[in-house]
């Protein structure tokens, strides 16, 4: 019925109208939300605490320390006997290969309570040439004031592999570390008080004061004036409510506001051990010319042997031919403009074909002659 037709027409084009506006959302690029307080600070004083433990891996196949070089592991395996009952008489020689000494390490959450398990790590300080497979013994895991408070205990994780025969060797990774998962028990919390008192500090996660400001301004707006006061560029305090009951939700809903951040301060990072260079994009450059030449030296030895005829008396004698060759390189100055944004700065650099490591000499010089307009920071 024609009716009909028109009612069905207009449901499929209000159903093509929908799958337009759906796609048009989907592909259509969304502006990045504003930070949240809980990404830019924290609170003071509540942060994990570290546990360090010796102990001892059994279990290895043939891959533990040896006796003559880490005579530790040996006492360490007869102190562990004699707590269990075994009495070894004195002098008795042991040739253990299948233990080894080590380093317990773990990070005590803030609130942490007893009961709860952590993730522990296990470094060997011997010379164990794998703990793969290996087992950690009972240790104890002491703070900083040599109380005890997490106990560790598990199988090993060994995320490497090796393989040796005839002198030859080939390893994947580290096998002298691993890690046990859900391996420490908590024996002992740590109490925190941040939340008891009338105020607490929210701590700038950098030094900062527009940040610290911004943080200030988004809490008072939310929570009323004169709730939080940004005290300098790293603290915030932070008046609490009367009711303890109410704090808990009353932090919750301060980490979760929106925070509008400021541009980063312009910083280069330079790693010298591996050449990696990383520039943010506050980094500019002025208008400066720049020229660098590389310098190569090739040095190639070839040996000669010198063989003496039948029934000579002569003896054969290897000679060496050195050949040294050095090579300069030819690239003229060139005229870098000035950039304000980090996509012609990088631009402008990969013009000269520099590499990584060329480049922390570059930025070095760069910023000597007051042509880089940021901070370097070798790490």
């Amino acid at each position: 019925m024609p009716q009909l037709d028109a009612i069905d027409r207009r449901v499929r084009r209000i159903v093509w109208l929908a799958f337009i506006v759906a796609s048009a959302a989907m592909w259509w690029p969304v502006e990045a939300s504003a930070a949240r307080v809980r990404e830019v600070a924290s609170v003071a004083g509540v942060r994990s605490n570290q546990l360090t433990g010796y102990g001892l891996v059994v279990g290895l196949d043939g891959s533990g320390d040896q006796t003559i070089a880490a005579p530790f592991t040996t006492q360490s395996l007869i102190s562990m006997l004699q707590q269990l009952g075994v009495t070894i008489p004195p002098g008795t020689p042991l040739a253990l290969r299948n233990v080894a000494a080590v380093m317990v390490t773990a990070n005590l959450p803030p609130y942490a309570m007893p009961g709860q398990v952590v993730d522990v790590n296990v470094s060997s300080i011997g010379n164990a040439k794998s703990l793969r497979g290996g087992t950690l013994v009972t240790t104890p895991l002491k703070g900083v004031d040599g109380q005890i408070y997490a106990l560790a205990q598990g199988n090993l994780v060994i995320g490497g592999a090796g393989a040796a025969a005839n002198g030859s060797k080939v390893v994947i990774n580290q096998l002298s570390s691993g890690r046990v998962p859900a391996g420490a028990t908590i024996e002992r919390g740590v109490p925190n008080s941040a939340l008891n008192g009338e105020s607490l500090q929210l701590a700038m996660h950098a030094t900062d004061y527009q940040t610290a400001s911004a943080v200030a301004q988004a809490i008072n707006q939310a929570k009323g004036p004169g709730t939080a006061t940004a005290i300098d560029g790293r603290m915030v305090r932070v008046s609490m409510p009367g009711n303890p009951d109410q704090r808990v939700a009353f932090m919750a809903d301060i980490e979760n506001l929106p925070v509008q951040l400021a541009k980063p301060a312009a910083k280069v990072i330079l790693n010298a051990r591996t050449g990696s260079v990383v520039l943010n994009e506050s980094v500019t450059l002025g208008a400066c010319a720049v020229a660098h030449g590389n310098l190569a030296v090739t040095i190639s030895t070839t040996s000669n042997v010198s063989q003496p005829g039948p029934f000579a008396n002569g003896r054969t004698a290897v000679t060496q031919d050195s050949d040294i060759s050095i090579t300069t390189g030819s690239k003229a100055m060139l005229e870098m403009p000035a950039g304000v944004r980090l996509s012609e700065v990088v631009k402008a650099l990969n013009a000269m074909g520099a590499t990584p490591q060329d480049l922390l000499v570059i930025l070095q010089a760069m910023k000597s002659a007051g042509a880089l307009h940021a901070e370097i920071e070798v790490i």
